[in-house]
């Protein structure tokens, strides 16, 4: 892609983050997001057709950034790898906006985009690993475990009383190592 289509896309990304994060994504118009990035209304149309596209993006780049990170991760590892950790910092400093994907119905595409970000890069991650004693698809065991760190995202999300992210980075990986449950360690 384009060095240019690639800078102006990034800054339309990082203007509709930092206006969410200052109004919250209802009070956001498409001309906030051009003026903020620093182009015009027709330069935003010729890259996304709506906000929503454009947070969709977002959000993909995002994961994308985090599951480069992925490789590596020791899963024997009693804490959180940092990615997970860097990733859960980045949807707690933009939390009313992941709220918003992870509650509202008119955000399920932009949900499902961001779990299958997730599966695609747990499915490059443990390429050539051996995952079970069983057989079990890696296709199966990437959608499991995408779905596991979405719907445990979208519970501390949802919390009143939400902890920080190092926290629920924790919860994540306690989970996804079988150890959650029952309040032992």
């Amino acid at each position: 892609m384009d060095a240019r289509i690639v800078r102006t896309r990034r800054r339309l990304q990082e203007a509709l983050f930092a206006l969410a994060r200052e109004r919250g994504i209802d009070h956001v118009s498409v001309s906030d997001i051009a003026e903020r990035a620093e182009v015009n209304r027709s330069t935003f149309y010729q890259h996304y057709s709506d906000k929503e596209t454009l947070l969709a993006d977002a959000l993909d780049l995002v994961a994308q950034e985090a599951g480069a990170k992925i490789d590596g991760i020791d899963p024997s590892a009693p804490l959180a790898p940092a990615v997970l950790v860097e990733f859960l910092q980045h949807v707690e400093t933009h939390a009313d906006l992941y709220v918003r994907v992870f509650t509202e119905p008119g955000y399920g595409v932009v949900l499902a985009r961001l779990r299958e970000q997730l599966h695609v890069a747990i499915m490059a991650a443990a390429e050539g690993h051996e995952t079970h004693a069983v057989d079990v698809p890696p296709d199966v065991v990437a959608a499991g475990v995408a779905g596991s760190i979405i719907g445990v995202i979208g519970a501390w999300l949802s919390r009143e009383d939400r902890p920080p992210a190092v926290e629920a980075a924790q919860w994540v990986w306690v989970v996804l190592l079988g150890l959650g449950g029952d309040g032992a360690e």
